[in-house]
């Protein structure tokens, strides 16, 4: 018979359940070290059947059923590089909520300046060294941990734990968390909670993001030969007018607005815009003796992270106003823009259940109050709530933010033993609602 919410919270069964992940701290790491040693780094997808398998392979026995579910047609899926996810479900005894705890997969590529090899799972001075070590595997084995030990503990309860492992959260998701809410695996009905263990500190509770703008800008001249640059018009010249128009007017107004989101770091509290890219004339890649002619073209990629306040129609209007104007004041300028990217800002309620239940189980186990925080770049919370409408999202998990995607990443082993304790405690709290 189901536990009472009493009985699920009773200080007997979370001390027994805390103690089972004290004792598997050992396979905790073990198990943190083989999702490293898999090398599935994105682009351009690699081995990703071969990490969700391995996740699966550990699940299945412990009661969990298996499914695996390719991103068939979504961007990068090939024969080659299947967009494989994992989704692994633990019924429980009756119908109640279901708690899903969903990690990533994929890591970016490695870079230079590593003083360990970043596929070989090192570790030392209580750390856990490589690629994918902070963001996230250590998190997505300390939630699996988490669900094996309220298994082991045969704890009764009513509705259903999850766990995925899911492709491409690197390059937008669209092949792991998009692709499962549109199948209806990461939406409502059939899931009520999710928490995703991304690496923003094991006392913090991440409750959104920022919202994300990607569009490419060309500027179109006319070509012509670079000693009679008259005779041209420079594509070249007409960007540099709307970079600085941008410089002067835009840059200025956006450090003037500031979000009620608990953003972190606090620069990122404020709208941002970066120039990802910016490519003009011959093109890139020839190491010759350059030909003379006027750039008749020139392209750049923008990044425009907007605040929950801001209008995206607005965002986009303040743009396209200064190249209108460049148009004008340079005659013969043209230019295009099209969206490359665009998410909206998220943001679970400060006292959502999953909030509130991560709250006290961070305040139980670390013994002080939980932070809210929300991350200036956007992660696959962006799916699951614009995809599979389920609000009760958050990010959660061990690890420091400023070491993803850098040299010698690392996780703290005693975070993600900390959290492994929260994550199995905020699921209780959950299952018991």
């Amino acid at each position: 018979m189901p536990l009472s919410l009493a009985e699920l919270l009773s200080p007997a069964l979370l001390n027994r359940l805390f103690a089972r992940i004290d004792a598997r701290a050992d396979e905790l790491v073990d198990f943190a070290r083989e999702l490293v040693r898999v090398p599935t780094i994105n682009p351009p997808g690699d081995a990703y059947t071969e990490c969700a398998e391995l996740i699966g392979k550990r699940l299945r026995p412990r009661g969990f059923i298996v499914e695996y579910k390719r991103g068939l047609g979504t961007q990068g899926d090939s024969d080659r590089y299947p967009r494989t996810n994992v989704i692994a479900r633990a019924d429980g005894q009756g119908p109640g909520r279901c708690v899903h705890f969903n990690g990533h997969i994929d890591v970016v590529a490695p870079g230079h300046g590593w003083t360990v090899d970043p596929f070989a799972g090192v570790v030392k001075d209580g750390k856990l060294y490589g690629r994918g070590a902070c963001d996230l595997k250590g998190g997505l084995a300390a939630a699996i941990i988490a669900t094996e030990a309220i298994l082991d503990e045969r704890v009764p309860f009513r509705g259903a734990i999850e766990i995925s492992g899911t492709a491409d959260e690197e390059t937008g998701g669209f092949g792991g968390v998009a692709f499962l809410a549109r199948q209806g695996f990461l939406a409502k009905p059939r899931v009520d909670h999710v928490i995703i263990p991304e690496p923003l500190q094991f006392d913090r509770v991440c409750l959104g993001h920022r919202g994300v703008w990607w569009a490419e800008v060309e500027m179109r001249g006319r070509i012509g030969h670079g000693s009679m640059p008259f005779l041209g018009l420079s594509a070249i010249r007409g960007m540099g007018d709307f970079l600085g128009l941008v410089e002067r007017e835009l840059y200025p107004k956006l450090d003037q607005r500031q979000t009620r989101m608990p953003v972190e770091p606090p620069g990122a509290r404020h709208s941002t815009l970066n120039w990802n890219s910016i490519h003009g004339g011959l093109d890139e890649g020839y190491d010759g003796v350059p030909s003379p002619l006027v750039a008749d073209s020139c392209r750049l990629v923008l990044d425009r992270r907007f605040l929950i306040e801001e209008d995206l129609d607005q965002v986009k209007a303040e743009v396209v106003e200064l190249l209108e104007r460049v148009k004008k004041e340079r005659a013969g300028i043209g230019y295009t823009i099209k969206d490359i990217v665009v998410f909206h800002p998220t943001m679970a309620a400060p006292d959502a259940p999953v909030v509130r239940a991560l709250d006290e189980s961070i305040a139980q186990v670390l013994g002080r109050p939980a932070t809210h925080i929300a991350s200036p770049g956007t992660y696959d919370q962006k799916h699951v709530a614009r995809l599979g409408h389920l609000e009760d999202c958050v990010a959660y998990g061990p690890g420091r933010l400023e070491l993803a995607h850098q040299p010698d990443e690392y996780v703290d082993i005693g975070e993600m033993i900390a959290s492994a304790k929260v994550m199995a405690a905020a699921a209780l709290r959950l299952l018991a609602a």
